[in-house]
């Protein structure tokens, strides 16, 4: 995908977690002109990892929910995807079954992967890590 036709990405719970401590991530969340889709069971999983980020870089957990909260993200609720998880479990196969999810929602969607997650490679649709990500809009 070129910069010109990557305008909408599904966001997997690591890179938010990024954006949301202020790393390379938060660069990409920030462009007004890409949209950001995750699922509610991804922004659960961020919910229930802040108070270990909080903890191991000596943030305040409470700026880190703030933070969450105002990151340009829209998420599903499993119900929009849900036709697509039983492709996306035979996808990912033995790999991490917390993926499932957001694979769906992007099947569902036709939208690439933002994720620094290996458990994404080698799929049918295209996947981004951070670094990629910002040179794809970058270049």
């Amino acid at each position: 995908m070129t910069s010109e036709s990557l305008k909408r990405a599904a966001a997997d719970s690591n890179v938010i977690l990024s954006a949301v401590i202020g790393k390379a991530a938060l660069r990409i969340f920030i462009r007004p002109e890409l949209e950001l889709i995750t699922t509610q069971f991804n922004l659960r999983e961020v919910e229930e990892y802040l108070p270990r980020l909080a903890r191991k870089y000596r943030l305040d957990e409470r700026a880190l929910i703030w933070q969450l909260k105002m990151l340009p993200v829209h998420a599903f609720m499993e119900g929009y995807y849900k036709s697509h998880l039983e492709k996306a479990e035979r996808l990912l196969n033995d790999r991490d079954p917390d993926d499932v999810h957001l694979l769906a929602l992007a099947l569902k969607e036709n939208s690439p992967i933002w994720s620094n997650d290996r458990d994404f490679e080698k799929l049918s649709i295209p996947v981004y890590t951070t670094a990629k990500f910002l040179k794809a809009l970058e270049g």
